[in-house]
Order: C-alpha cells, then structure tokens, then sequence
C-alpha cells in the first residue's frame, strides 16, 4: 500500500481520486474531526476501509471544529491531526475541510461509499442524496460505545489533582 497523500487542494486531490477511478478501485468516504485520536476511530476506519479500495478521510480545518465543537477545540491542530490520520495503513488520503459540512468535497471527489460512524443516522448524513444520485452506497458503521472525544476529555478535566 502506498503512503497517505495529504491534501488542502480539493482539486489536486479529486485528480487523485479520478486516477483510482480509472483503474476501477472503489472509493470509501468518511469526515470528521479526529482530535483526539482513539480506539474507536481505529475501529471505525478500518471498518470503512474494507468497504472498499481506497479509503480518503475529509478532515475538519481547525477553525471548523471550533465552530462544531466550541471555542476549546480542536484539542490537536490540523497538522497533528492529519499526521496521526496519515499514518494509518488503512487511510489512502487526507482532505483538509474548511467549510461548515463537507458537501463540496464530497461533489468533487464523488465516492462509490458515503460511511459514518453507529452515532449518526443515514437520513442526517450530508452528501446522503448527491451519493444516491450517483447510484453510490450510505452506509453506518459500528460504534464503539463510550469511548468518543468528548468523554476523553471529560475525565481528563475530572481527574484528581496531585499537588
């Protein structure tokens, strides 16, 4: 397997995906923030990965996941975020994000499978109707329960304090 690209030029990496195309590999889609990386998202990419040929993950910009999460995140920047996701044997290809959804570049890369994680629902998915449109596959993923972010980072803040 060759190493993750990693991308903030949505029109590099859709010539990217159009060269898999060609050779007829199935693209997998996922997005997300990904801060603070845990097992749940190992469990989860290496599950969309198997749906398919390659695997591209759309990654939330800094200042996106401030606007989703609040003004304390992201915990990790991009950078550190898409390292740890490029690192992966399972993720083909890293899309940096800077708008509130990834609609566009769901558009512009047009995958064969639209995946997300056990806590959404197919009908909230955004890019659920542009992948029907194109006879592509929505599909929801196991969820690894308690274990998310956000209860990381909740007993991290409630751990006792040593003095």
């Amino acid at each position: 397997m060759n190493s993750p690209i990693l991308f903030s030029n949505l029109t590099l990496a859709a010539q990217q995906v159009n060269e898999w195309k060609q050779r007829q590999e199935k693209i997998v889609f996922t997005n997300g923030c990904f801060d603070i990386f845990h097992a749940g998202h190992a469990q989860y990419l290496e599950e969309a990965r198997q749906l398919g040929d390659r695997l591209i993950v759309g990654l939330n910009s800094d200042q996106s996941v401030k606007k989703l999460k609040g003004k304390s995140r992201p915990i990790q920047s991009l950078e550190n975020r898409a390292a740890v996701l490029a690192s992966l044997r399972c993720v083909d290809m890293v899309i940096e994000f800077d708008e509130d959804t990834p609609i566009e570049l769901i558009k512009k890369c047009s995958p064969n499978i639209l995946v997300k994680g056990g806590d959404y629902r197919i009908e909230d998915m955004i890019g659920k109707d542009f992948i029907e449109s194109i006879d592509g596959e929505v599909k929801i993923l196991s969820f690894k329960k308690d274990i998310s972010t956000s209860s990381i980072i909740h007993r991290i803040q409630h751990l006792p304090h040593e003095d």
